[in-house]
């Protein structure tokens, strides 16, 4: 084993354990974990919110036991495997031992830590981009049209994990346009290569003309609901703290690619970078969108500053650049992962708040971060929907129905009664089981000051109760109450049909 594998095995090891350990026992999973992990159960080529390949990570994360520790490992692996493709970048780009060593520090110590954290589409997303810019660098480097194949397949797999690779392609595509490398556009290979990636993706492009596109509502509403309180100026802002340590890396490739002789062949990059934020700021994009345009830049800025740093008197510089983003990881470790109680959050705000950490996607502040809010409460709802739903008489025909998907899946994973709760929301609206003729209903309700749960839903049950609140004042889901509703009076299940018909007309309009 040659010592550069040593280092390599010895930065993954280390990426693993940081994952795990970054995370207090005190809080739960967060919110969008919980949706993704019961999509496992209702396998299909498209969802109403992402694109199918989460629900087969899902799969495989039942097929293991369905336990916290693999559902950490996937986002961690993800992580882990974009370090070696930067490594691996710096390798090709010809960079020595200091350049490997300082672009895997970089990406270690950054944003990505947090983001690998959680269970969502975000770490594969990251991956794909970052493998996509390596498969084009290597087809520039060596003209072997595998590479043109092998980029269709990534994209494809990215397409299948998160829409937002989309973005990559609309920055790309004009930079090469601009570009010498536009020769690259008249290889007819490159359009093989094209079809076969519209072959890959094409299941799902069927699946959401078969639903009437719900990404397009799903768009609108992300646009209405959140995107709408997006700051242009704040997202350029948050793009310097996700790799805060490695700035001047970055800025040293962005120089680089304009005039750095060895660096001709992928100006490019440079335009790609330009165009690809410039288009994510006009749509309002969330600023973490963004974060797999970085990492391939730390592999050109770290090849630079090597070869740029070889002198006598500048190689006292290079411990320097391989120390920042230490140095800014240490003084972040205790602000941007949850590793604090929410107690000592709400008694030291001001740095949290400072970093602008305590606005949620409603524009207004809070006492703790939204994820952290998001990864509370979650236990305590499934307990007291289990007792509440092993009190209720003939419980196999109760519908446990719930106001957001969180609140249900958080319910399905932690029960242990089995329970299905469902929503009206996401991807739940296409979850309910209606050949069970249901009689009770156990109503998961967001907080109001004057709930109207009892006369909207009461009339239809011979008789109504609140059954329990959550308590954790921290939680997100603060307040939420568990209504129960006993022996329906009606026909419960063509009322439930007919609303679901609502929500999915709703959906196609």
């Amino acid at each position: 084993m040659t010592k550069k594998t040593i280092i390599l095995l010895g930065f993954i090891i280390l990426k693993f354990a940081l994952q795990y350990i970054l995370i207090s026992p005190e809080y739960d999973l967060q919110r969008d974990e919980y949706l993704h992990l019961d999509q496992a159960h209702h396998l299909a080529w498209g969802y109403l919110s992402v694109p199918p390949v989460t629900s087969w990570i899902s799969y495989l994360i039942f097929l293991l036991g369905n336990s916290v520790f693999w559902i950490k490992f996937f986002p961690a692996l993800f992580g882990a495997l974009t370090l070696v493709i930067v490594w691996k970048t710096i390798e090709l780009l010809k960079g020595n031992l200091y350049a490997l060593i300082l672009g895997t520090t970089c990406v270690l110590f950054s944003s990505l830590l947090r983001l690998n954290t959680l269970y969502q589409p975000n770490s594969l997303d990251v991956l794909c981009w970052t493998a996509f810019y390596y498969i084009i660098i290597q087809y520039i480097s060596t003209e072997k049209p595998k590479w043109l194949y092998i980029g269709a397949i990534t994209f494809a797999i990215g397409f299948l994990n998160k829409y937002n690779i989309l973005f990559l392609l609309i920055g790309l595509l004009p930079a090469l346009l601009l570009s010498k490398q536009r020769i690259i556009l008249a290889n007819k290979k490159v359009y093989l290569a094209l079809v076969l990636g519209l072959i890959l993706i094409l299941p799902n492009l069927l699946w959401q003309y078969n639903n009437h596109f719900p990404i397009v509502h799903h768009m609108k509403e992300l646009a209405e609901t959140q995107l709408v309180n997006v700051d242009r100026i704040d997202f350029l802002k948050e793009q310097l703290l996700f790799f805060i340590g490695s700035f001047f890396v970055i800025l040293a490739a962005l120089y680089a690619l304009l005039f750095y002789k060895p660096f001709d062949k992928y100006k490019f990059f440079f335009a790609t970078i330009v165009f690809t934020l410039i288009v994510f700021i006009y749509f309002k994009a969330k600023a973490y969108y963004a974060i797999g345009l970085y990492p391939i830049y730390i592999a050109f800025g770290a090849v630079f500053l090597s070869e740029i740093l070889k002198t006598s008197w500048k190689r006292f510089l290079r411990p320097i650049f391989i120390i920042i983003p230490l140095l800014f990881f240490i003084l972040m470790y205790n602000l941007v992962f949850p590793n604090k109680s929410p107690e000592y959050i709400v008694k030291h705000p001001e740095k949290y708040k400072k970093l602008g950490m305590l606005r949620w996607e409603d524009g207004k502040d809070h006492a703790l971060p939204q994820d952290f809010a998001d990864m509370l409460g979650w236990k305590e709802l499934a307990r007291k929907t289990d007792s509440v739903y092993a009190l209720i008489p003939n419980p196999e025909k109760t519908l446990v129905l719930c106001d957001n998907y969180g609140q249900a899946g958080a319910i399905n994973y932690y029960s242990k009664k089995g329970i299905k709760a469902v929503s009206f929301n996401a991807d739940y609206v296409n979850w309910f089981d209606l050949t069970i003729p249901y009689i009770n209903l156990i109503r998961i309700k967001d907080y109001e000051e004057k709930s109207t749960e009892f006369e909207e839903t009461g009339p239809y049950f011979k008789s109504s109760a609140i059954a329990g609140k959550i308590t954790n004042k921290f939680a997100r889901e603060y307040k939420t109450t568990i209504f129960v509703f006993t022996d329906a009076k009606i026909n419960i299940n063509k009322r439930i049909e007919a609303e679901i018909n609502d929500e999915k007309n709703y959906i196609k309009e």
